[in-house]
């Protein structure tokens, strides 16, 4: 055999053991999706610390013969996604997520204002609305919490009840949560607008009383053991939140709340992202019943709006114009994205307007109203 004959004989094989001879339309059509969201995270900046790793994951895990999230055989170790992707389905990463979340999280504007639960629990309705139309759409109980519980617009929520519930739809499920919550600049404002009039919306709001570093301190321990002890299976999400918080108030541990919401959170936002962006796979992805999640997470996350504005706007009626129904909105959990969205919103009608601080207690309610709205589903249907 000539020289000529053996390279090209050796070209034909790599061709035919390559990904290329693998790939199908399926493949493309996912690594085009990843590339949509790459451009939303990149140049967008839409929850970028999120969405691109979700995107890339999603990239990688759709090129054929790549084999990053293969389980392990008798004969062969398994991919570097399915070990990293352990922590999602062990339930280490999501509780760690909320660890550096309560670092982060000023719980003081709700504790000032607890009438902000309210509009957080009311935030809560698109969760349930979209959960009874998937059941009448035919998904499983499990299923429909699942997808219900995008309505919250917490990511690492919906990672955690997925996984115990519907692990089988845990990349579509959290793919939606993140990109919802990436795009809440474009999803709530025309809500907001529609329910609202131009009069509620220039509503000002007194200024907030100051709280107590006492009360920062036993407020995360008393909501610690309230909804540990109401909801035991949520326990490892509101605890985790709680602690961190307890890290951020008590000012004797700079070190640990430094690290649990920046180095810590940072890494395993690393991992959770890719991970669960490499579940996306055009096998698991590309099927009619994903098209249906994702149109009921759009309808989860519209309804969960509409229903903190709706309790926002009874506030306003009940209060006699004292509390502006904007701040409703971000009783969803999207922090701090939701709360800065009702503070344009409430700008671009009074410039001297400024609402953030009191969307704040709205917005952590919602975090908690989520967990705990997972908590009740989980308890109910596990």
């Amino acid at each position: 055999m000539s020289f000529v004959d053996t390279f090209v004989k050796a070209l034909v094989d790599i061709g035919s053991t390559s990904g290329f001879a693998a790939i199908t339309w399926g493949h493309i059509i996912m690594i085009a999706v990843s590339f949509v969201l790459v451009y939303l995270a990149i140049k967008k900046k839409f929850e970028p610390l999120l969405l691109l790793p979700i995107a890339f994951g999603m990239f990688a895990a759709n090129l054929p013969l790549a084999g990053l999230m293969n389980p392990p055989q008798k004969d062969a170790v398994g991919g570097l996604f399915y070990y990293l992707y352990q922590g999602v389905q062990l339930e280490i990463f999501p509780p760690l997520i909320f660890l550096g979340v309560g670092a982060m999280t000023d719980f003081g504007p709700l504790i000032a204002r607890p009438s902000s639960l309210l509009m957080g629990a009311g935030a809560q309705f698109g969760v349930y609305f979209a959960f009874i139309v998937a059941l009448l759409l035919g998904f499983t109980p499990q299923e429909a919490a699942s997808i219900g519980i995008i309505g919250g617009a917490d990511g690492p929520t919906s990672i955690f009840l997925a996984s115990k519930l519907a692990p089988h739809l845990l990349g579509p499920i959290a793919v939606a949560a993140y990109s919802y919550m990436a795009l809440v600049p474009l999803i709530q404002p025309p809500i907001m607008r529609l329910m609202t009039t131009k009069k509620e919306r220039m509503v000002k709001m007194d200024q907030l009383r100051k709280v107590s570093k006492v009360e920062k301190i036993v407020f995360p321990l008393i909501v610690a053991g309230l909804v540990s002890l109401l909801l035991p299976a949520i326990a490892p999400l509101v605890t985790m939140l709680m602690l961190g918080n307890i890290f951020r108030e008590s000012g004797v541990v700079e070190r640990l709340s430094d690290t649990s919401q920046n180095a810590l959170i940072n890494i395993v936002t690393i991992f959770l992202g890719l991970t669960v962006g490499a579940t996306a796979s055009a096998e698991t992805f590309l099927r009619p019943d994903t098209l249906k999640l994702i149109a009921l997470g759009l309808i989860a996350f519209a309804f969960s709006t509409v229903g903190g504005l709706a309790i926002g706007k009874i506030m306003y009626k009940v209060t006699g114009g004292k509390v502006n129904p904007l701040i409703g909105s971000a009783g969803v959990s999207a922090v701090p994205m939701a709360a800065r969205v009702s503070q344009v919103e409430g700008q671009k009608v009074l410039r001297s307007n400024y609402l953030l601080m009191h969307a704040m207690g709205p917005n952590v309610a919602g975090v908690i109203g989520t967990a705990v709205a997972a908590g009740v589903l989980l308890t109910l249907f596990k």
